[in-house]
């Protein structure tokens, strides 16, 4: 750790972070003692440990006694803590594994939840969905990325909502930073914006039009999307026997 990257209390737990995701520090390797941070930070071995100690309440690291911290696999992070996911967004861009696992869950996940809004989206919702993609359609040429972003994640979180099933409502909450994560790497690297829009387009309608099947398909699209703009080869999920298969997933 380099003695330059305390200000302020808030910057120990984040700095840590960042250098472990940035690949300073490695699984199963140890990050500096306290009396080291306290050291290069001048803060008291208190606030030290308490900053610590947020880190081990997210699976991130594992104190040793006698030793001290240790990273933890990735597979051991609680990923879905709110906090977790905050430094994952914040930080972990570059960090391809996060991504890929990400991507790997909603692939699962999302398809299922549009089938879902597609039986149980009231007019409301249908609202919501469609002021979202009307904000990407706005923005989706623009240089920078970031209303753009916005809309499309609340989007996706509206798809959430129009299940109106509790759990999944209350799931996009903390998947939210992670969706975040996922659209501003692919928004920034697509080469066609246009494709994207046009995949989003069909995932509302399907669910405006209350075809379970299409917007099941439809929302695997919009993520088979995301997957060749952050150059990733992954696999969705067996798709449940009683759908039929959708025509560009025979093309």
């Amino acid at each position: 750790m380099k003695d330059t990257a305390f200000h302020d209390t808030h910057h120990v737990a984040d700095q840590l972070i960042k250098e472990i995701l940035d690949g300073r520090y490695q699984p199963g390797d140890f990050i500096p003692k306290e009396l080291e941070i306290c050291r290069q930070s001048g803060l008291s071995r208190n606030v030290v440990r308490r900053h610590l100690g947020a880190l081990v309440n997210g699976g991130i690291i594992e104190r040793i006694s006698g030793y001290g911290s240790r990273v933890r696999e990735f597979s051991q992070w609680h990923i879905l803590d709110p906090a977790v996911t905050d430094w994952i967004t914040r930080f972990g861009g570059p960090h391809l594994e996060i991504q890929r696992e990400i991507l790997s869950f909603r692939l699962t996940v999302e398809p299922w939840v549009a089938m879902m809004a597609a039986t149980s989206a009231t007019a409301r919702d249908l609202v919501a969905i469609e002021e979202a993609f009307e904000g990407m359609q706005r923005h989706h040429l623009d240089e920078d990325t970031t209303r753009h972003d916005h809309c499309d994640v609340s989007f996706h979180v509206a798809l959430y909502y129009a299940t109106h099933n509790i759990v999944w409502s209350q799931l996009s909450h903390v998947l939210r930073p992670s969706i975040h994560l996922l659209v501003s790497q692919s928004n920034t690297r697509t080469l066609d914006p246009g494709h994207s829009l046009e995949s989003h387009r069909r995932l509302m309608d399907a669910v405006r039009m209350r075809r379970g099947d299409e917007a099941y398909h439809a929302a695997t699209a919009v993520l088979e999307d995301t997957a060749h703009a952050l150059n990733m080869d992954i696999t969705p999920a067996p798709m449940p026997a009683h759908l039929p298969v959708s025509a560009t997933s025979v093309s």
